[in-house]
């Protein structure tokens, strides 16, 4: 199952919860406060092979290996 991140509008308290995806969306309360004025925040992910980041990277860098951070190409 994925891990969903959520926000709590009347507390701030962000949290994730491991839910079926039909789920993603439905009522959750705030693991703090109990509020129920929760929002799904939008997720990024990453995934690695060899030769380095292939998705969800956040390097500006244009060598076309750059992983944001461990660069062995341009040291970005």
């Amino acid at each position: 199952m994925p891990i969903y991140e959520y926000v709590c509008k009347s507390c701030k308290k962000e949290f994730e919860a491991i839910r079926p995806m039909s789920d993603k969306d439905a009522p959750i309360a705030c693991e703090k406060c109990g509020g129920k004025k929760v929002r799904r925040k939008q997720s990024t992910f990453s995934a690695r092979n060899e030769s380095g980041s292939v998705a969800g990277t956040s390097s500006s860098c244009d060598c076309g290996s750059c992983s944001g951070g461990s660069c062995v190409s341009c040291g970005h």
